[in-house]
């Protein structure tokens, strides 16, 4: 995944710039992108994987920032985790294939699934009542699958559109 590409110049802006993003709409959107029922906005750029290997980078830390405005230390080590992780899985195993659609199918699966299970661990572990983690797991899964489908394959598709008009 690390190549010497990844730490060039350009992709080290373009990873700043994703991470900037990310915390500038969580924060401009706080009341729906903190809480056991959440929309955040800024998951809708956790296809950029699938274009730029270092907005990995760029979620990661961008999560990081954003998380240390909501939920405590619990959500900001394993929200943080979850991103990560859902980057590199994103990255990976969609990078692959070829059709866009295929890709956003594939791709848009682990943010969701990875954030659905993990985030509302920060909640259950302090009300430990499983059925409140059941709860918050369909809220954070659909509200995820809201941000990654409905907002992150707009931009990732104008994205890509843009990419190849510069590219001959």
């Amino acid at each position: 995944m690390i190549s010497n590409s990844t730490f060039s110049t350009k992709s080290l802006t373009r990873a700043g710039i994703i991470g900037a993003v990310y915390v500038a709409l969580t924060l401009a959107l706080a009341p729906l992108s903190y809480g056991a029922i959440q929309v955040r906005i800024a998951e809708g750029l956790t296809l950029l994987p699938l274009l730029f290997p270092e907005s990995v980078y760029g979620l990661t830390i961008g999560c990081l920032i954003a998380n240390l405005f909501g939920n405590g230390v619990l959500d900001i080590v394993f929200g943080t985790l979850a991103t990560f992780l859902a980057g590199i899985l994103t990255r990976v195993f969609a990078k692959k294939l070829k059709k866009d659609w295929l890709k956003i199918s594939i791709g848009g699966i682990f943010p969701v699934v990875i954030n659905a299970l993990i985030i509302p661990f920060t909640f259950y572990a302090l009300s430990e009542s499983f059925i409140f983690y059941l709860i918050c797991v369909g809220q954070i899964f659909l509200g995820q699958a809201l941000s990654v489908y409905l907002v992150g394959t707009p931009i990732y598709l104008a994205i890509k559109k843009g990419r190849t008009k510069i590219r001959p």
